[in-house]
This record gives C-alpha cells, structure tokens and sequence, in this order.
C-alpha cells in the first residue's frame, strides 16, 4: 500500500444531530415539571393547613420528583439552545444521553434509599396512620398517570426519511426496488411471505416483460455471483431459484428490449426493526424521566396494595415489603438505563448489524475496509469514520454516495488508501 490517500468530508453543514421530536418533548417535559410543581406546593400547603405530617412529607418527595425531571427539561433547553455552537465538535445530541446517565444514578441512589428504609421497617415496625396514607398514595399514583401520559405525547418511536439519495430505488425500508424506463416502470422484490425467498419482477400496465427478457445477477460481499433467470406466472416475473440467505447483495438487472441492454444496480440487505434499531433512535432523556415516572408510579401502586393488606389483616410487614419489590424494580430499571447511555457515552457502536451493513456496502465491489468507527451523534443520528483500501481507481466520493442510502448516517468521513497499481 502506498502513503497516498484521499479524504472526503461532506461540504460543510450543520450539526444538528437532536432527536425528531426534540421540541416536542422538551415542552412535554416542562408541563410534568409544572403539574408535580403545582402538587407539591398543594401538598405542602394542605399538610400545613390540616397538621399532616405524611402529606407534608409526600409533597417534598415531590420536589424530588420534579427536580430530577428538571435535570432532563435543562437538557433539553441547552442541547437545543447550544446546537449550532462549533465547540461543540459533533453537535448536542448526546446532552440527552448525560441526563439520563444522570437519572439513572439518581434512580439508584433512591432504591437504595427505599430499600433501607424498608429494611429497618421490617426490623423495627412502625405505626401506619393508614386513612391518611392511603388517600396520599392514590393521589400520588393519579400524579404519576397523568405525568406518563403528558410525556408520551412527545415521544415517538417511528423514524420516517423523506428524501432521496439519487439512486434506482426510493424505498430503503423494504424489499421493493422501482425502475423507471422510457416504456414504464418495472418493480422488483424479493417476494418470501410463506414461500421460498425469490425474485419478483412486475411492470406497469401496457408494458409487456417477457421472461426470457429479463436476468438478475446478485453479488455478495464475500465476491459471490448468482445469475437468476425468469420463468412467467401470470401477471408477473418469478425467478427459477431461490435466493439464499442473508439477502444483502447488489443485485445487476438486466433488461433486454427492442435488442436494447437496460442495466441497473440495485442494493438489497437485510432489515432489522428490531432492538438494535430502536437502540439508537431512542431518547434516552425522554426515557430517563418516563422511567422515574413509572417508577414512583409502581412504587404507589405497590405501596396501595402493601397498606390495604396491612389494614386488613393486620399485615405491618406488608407495607416494607411492598416498598423493597419498589426497590428491586427501580434498580432493573436503573441498571438499564445505565448501561444504554454510559456505551454511548463512551461511544460503543450502537447498532452492530448497522456496522456489518456499512461494511458490506462497500466491500460488494471487492474493496476491503481497513478501519470503521461508528457512534452515535444523537436519537436517530449516527457518526462514521470509514477507512477502505482499494486496488482500482475510485475516490471518496464514490463511497459516500454507496453509503447515502443509510439514512441514519448524518456525519461521514471516508478515507481512501490506493495500492500501487492504482496511483502509479
């Protein structure tokens, strides 16, 4: 290999890697924030009024409540509000992922916390005025409801992309390629719904395919080549073979008529809407103060059910178990959102399958990627460095376009090394 190597950047742009409902969520945030305020203050002021001690004492638990969702609204409003500021290098996007590592401390300092206090409860029982806290538990719970339910007003799972890369097909999320000739469109699948995997090619009304017409040859990663013919099935084309698995390949359509050669590539790989995709479109801010809505919510519903069967039966134990079940719960939950933000924090690939197709898109014309670095920027957006070697004469440019139709990557730099025979 030689020294020599070319570098491609995208021209310049922004870097506004934030989630798609960024705005949304944020204002969501702020209305959880002024609803467990205006609970607080009411609590308080009630304790106050009606010598309430547990009321006093469950409207500042309250302001805790409202203090960590602060912590999220605040990243929110500065990712937001610093998103164009260049010293940040790649962007804003990962404020939220901090606050949630930061929730999720906080998570877990609370279980300890109820996980304590429900141990010495069970060690040292204590009197329960259970008509006043009963009532207090409900309303907390009904908080906790109503909290959840403004929040996920502003969080979305769905990830649409409504634009175009320029190339022969216009769908990136399934296995439907279009077309478009001067005599019609012709549409291709790969056509598996009960049946062996195969090649499906149909076209538009008035336009006639015959099988004999028409070939598909498919190139995998790996340099393997398979050529399909095409038998017809009534209405449409059907290839005579199967396709093996994994369907990721570039596939090279041929089309013959009036004893002219139409060819096109078309990129085919493997779909996973699974876990991984939505790991790196995920709002880990937003998911952060769900996750403390919920757990305070689980807690007064554990809680409720703790007193009601002390009441009843006389059960004191009942009450501290029902809070270390709250305990062990908001732990799980904690450890998990530990665990998902401190990776991107320290910039783990967040989505390996994403990686693996990154590399076969460019390995597929027999190039060899030497180094690949992917992270995440923020929900939804995803940095890569790609470093190819190459025996032939293509530049960065070439790759970047190959690498346009994964529209998550918002931030790429390729580097192109040449072999000897190549440069010189």
């Amino acid at each position: 290999m030689t020294d020599a190597h070319a570098v491609f950047q995208f021209p310049p742009h922004d870097h506004l890697f934030l989630g798609k409902d960024h705005d949304r969520a944020e204002r969501r945030t702020w209305a959880v924030i002024i609803l467990c305020s205006v609970m607080m203050i009411a609590e308080i002021i009630g304790g106050a009024l009606f010598g309430s001690l547990a009321l006093i004492a469950d409207g500042l638990h309250m302001s805790t409540h409202a203090g960590a969702l602060l912590l999220a609204a605040l990243a929110y409003s500065y990712a937001r509000k610093y998103a164009n500021d260049r010293n940040f290098t790649f962007g804003t996007g990962k404020f939220g992922d901090l606050a949630g590592y930061s929730s999720a401390i906080v998570l877990a300092m609370i279980a300890l916390l109820i996980a304590y206090e429900a141990v010495s409860r069970l060690l040292n029982p204590v009197p329960i005025s259970f008509n006043e806290a009963i009532p207090i538990a409900v309303l907390g719970l009904a908080v906790n409801v109503a909290s959840a339910w403004l929040l996920s007003g502003g969080h979305h799972h769905g990830h649409s992309h409504g634009h175009s890369h320029g190339h022969d097909h216009d769908h990136h999320g399934d296995e439907h390629r279009r077309i478009e000739l001067r005599t019609g469109v012709v549409e291709i699948e790969v056509f598996e719904d009960n049946v062996p995997p195969r090649f499906r090619v149909r076209a538009d009304t008035g336009m006639l395919l015959a099988a004999s017409d028409v070939t598909i040859e498919t190139i995998r990663p790996d340099g393997g080549r398979q050529l399909f013919a095409f038998e017809d099935r009534g209405g449409y084309l059907e290839s005579r073979d199967e396709i093996p698995e994994p369907h990721a390949f570039l596939a090279k359509f041929r089309l013959v008529q009036g004893g002219q050669h139409h060819d096109h590539e078309l990129e085919f790989e493997e779909h996973d809407h699974g876990a991984a995709h939505g790991a790196h479109h995920r709002d880990n801010n937003m998911r952060a103060a769900v996750i403390h809505v919920m757990a305070d919510a689980a807690v007064s519903v554990l809680v409720i059910v703790g007193l009601l069967l002390a009441r009843a039966f006389g059960w004191l134990w009942m009450d501290p178990l029902a809070g270390f079940i709250g305990a062990l719960v908001i732990a799980n939950w904690s450890v998990g959102l530990l665990r998902d933000t401190g990776g991107i924090l320290l910039d783990r690939t967040p989505d390996p399958r994403m990686a693996e197709k990154v590399r076969m898109a460019i390995e597929s014309e027999g190039d060899q990627v030497t180094d690949l670095h992917l992270w995440r920027l923020g929900p939804g957006h995803l940095g890569a460095i790609v470093s190819v070697a190459t025996s032939g004469v293509r530049e960065a440019a070439h790759y970047r376009q190959r690498l346009a139709k994964f529209a998550d990557l918002s931030h790429v730099t390729v580097e192109v090394q040449h072999s000897r025979s190549a440069s010189g």
